[in-house]
């Protein structure tokens, strides 16, 4: 029987597409073995960060016995009223008075993320910009009360943005 010209093309073609069909199966293949080693990475990543308690909600975790009594911190010192900058100063009698305060975010809750300060709930703590001379901003000086509004006996200073704090004493 003669061979047509499409069948005798189709014979040519075929160890072609045979050698094609192979290719994009490895390829594939290959495809499939990356995404499976990210996978397992991923999973590997997750399981050790629960077992080393890294995904452990801030209020879940447990916390030194002495964040648990309110003692404050071993990092924080204390500052008398009269050695604060008179800004802050200014800043604790805006807090006494309930404001009006100067920039927006005075008064918003501190997270206490930095773990600086004695364990609370969050909600505990509010944050006031303690303006700064010539600063564009709101600079680095913050002073952070716990407690309800408008109570400053409960006060830290931060002249770091919270690298570190001291405890406002009267």
């Amino acid at each position: 029987m003669a061979r047509t010209g499409l069948q005798s093309r189709e014979s040519e073609l075929e160890p072609q597409l045979k050698r094609n069909a192979a290719g994009k199966s490895a390829g594939l293949t290959h495809c499939f073995d990356g995404i499976r080693r990210v996978a397992t990475a991923a999973a590997l990543v997750v399981a050790a960060t629960f077992a080393t308690g890294g995904f452990v909600p801030a209020q879940a975790r447990s916390t030194p016995s002495a964040d648990v009594a309110g003692e404050v911190a071993a990092d924080v010192g204390t500052i008398a009223v009269s050695q604060l900058p008179s800004e802050a100063v200014n800043t604790l009698g805006l807090i006494a008075a309930g404001g009006p305060y100067p920039f927006a975010k005075d008064g918003v809750v501190f997270g206490n993320f930095e773990r600086m300060l004695p364990y609370h709930r969050r909600g505990y703590y509010h944050e006031y910009t303690v303006p700064t001379p010539r600063a564009r901003n709101r600079g680095a000086r913050r002073i952070v009360c716990g407690g309800p509004l408008r109570q400053t006996g409960n006060c830290y200073y931060s002249d770091d943005h919270y690298a570190s704090f001291k405890r406002i004493v009267e």
